[in-house]
């Protein structure tokens, strides 16, 4: 007796089928394809991320017990191992990269962070790369060092929304730098970096473009001092300066001004010095701009602990950033389930709570539904005492 839909199924009526056929007609996915399809491809991927499969082997066994239920969840007729292994090794990745930015697009839309940027108008983002350390053995092709291999994951971070706006994966021997020549700035928007993107010829890329950003000075910085603002040390502004680059290569790769902040931290104990080509900001507002550059290294962190993008169900290439981009695909779902049902729960409790139920029957409005147990009291049972001899 039919009493529902499983929780999966209703999962994945949150996804947009329709532009992702389009995505499957234009690099010709289903090709030669009988009966696994992409779509059954990109379910079964995302039925793995959402319950925490290890392997491969370890997918297969969990949803080879309900065979029953592959129509139901969108499996197709049947899923082998070779037809899944193959298909990660074969179809082109761009398929999931593509509709993982249609989703991107539709959770930057409905998401909305509780950070406090009332002072900054424009879009912030933080840029930034984490490294996925992988066997050599197996995946030569992203060798990183002597002994070791490594994937990198190039991110721009939507501050706003707390949803990546862009993600390139590349071999871990790819310097960060060149990543920044991918990106289309936008004006007015701010882009916060670590002093590893430190390159004059690219920030001056970025001035032109009317975009502003905010990163982290080197120490052998040579620069000569225009003007100063007063500074408030009682907020931790230590020096405000507009200065002009001192050395002959860094002043002719940037020839315009530029802002420099020393800043003193009382919470980490640090001193800090941000270059920027904003003028107009206070520089507290600057120093809190970096501040929260932190939030894609939180992003980074959780992405590992809660999907999975350590370990890998394919070797090559293309099944790598296959793989990478259906969790991008999940990140962004949960995200959009999240905010269409209005729970109080964070997006770590909303994949927990999806992530066990996946074959119940039960509606998501009722298991997202937030109860606040902090004021539930217990019953006030009387209850004899013993005394003990």
């Amino acid at each position: 007796m039919n009493q529902g839909k499983y929780v999966f199924a209703q999962i994945v009526e949150f996804l947009p089928q329709r532009l992702f056929d389009t995505c499957v007609e234009k690099y010709n996915g289903n090709k030669w394809t009988k009966h696994f399809s992409c779509w059954n491809q990109l379910l079964c991927m995302m039925f793995g991320q959402l319950s925490g499969r290890d392997s491969l082997r370890d997918l297969l066994v969990s949803i080879g017990a309900h065979k029953q239920k592959y129509y139901h969840l969108g499996f197709g007729k049947n899923v082998s191992r070779s037809n899944l292994a193959n298909a990660n090794e074969q179809r082109d990745y761009r398929i999931y990269e593509d509709f993982a930015y249609i989703l991107i697009s539709q959770a930057r839309k409905l998401c909305i962070s509780d950070i406090d940027l009332k002072d900054i108008d424009g879009p912030v983002y933080a840029f930034d790369s984490t490294l996925v350390d992988l066997c050599l053995n197996v995946f030569w092709w992203a060798e990183f060092r002597k002994h070791k291999a490594a994937v990198k994951i190039h991110t721009l971070f939507d501050i706003r929304t707390s949803i990546p706006a862009f993600i390139y994966v590349t071999e871990g021997s790819y310097h960060d730098v060149n990543a920044l020549d991918l990106l289309q700035f936008e004006p007015q928007g701010f882009y916060i970096m670590d002093r590893g993107y430190m390159d004059f010829e690219r920030l001056y890329h970025i001035h032109r473009s009317l975009a502003f950003f905010v990163t982290r000075a080197k120490e052998n910085l040579k620069f000569k001092r225009i003007s100063a603002h007063i500074p408030d040390k009682t907020k931790g502004v230590m020096c405000d300066q507009i200065i002009r680059l001192k050395g002959y290569y860094s002043n002719k790769k940037y020839p315009e001004p530029l802002r420099r902040i020393k800043y003193y931290d009382k919470d980490a104990g640090r001193r800090f010095v941000f270059l920027t080509n904003n003028i107009d900001l206070k520089a507290t507002d600057i120093a809190l701009l970096y501040k929260y550059r932190w939030l894609i290294e939180l992003f980074f962190k959780w992405i590992k602990q809660h999907l999975k993008i350590k370990s890998f169900w394919g070797t090559s290439p293309n099944a790598v950033k296959t793989q990478i981009f259906i969790a991008i695909i999940t990140y962004s779902l949960v995200s959009i389930i999240k905010q269409k049902m209005k729970t109080e729960y964070s997006i770590y409790e909303t994949l927990q709570i999806l992530g066990v139920s996946l074959l119940d029957k039960t509606p998501i409005q009722e298991l997202l539904l937030s109860q606040i147990y902090q004021n539930v009291k217990e019953q006030n049972y009387i209850q004899l005492k013993m005394n003990l001899i």
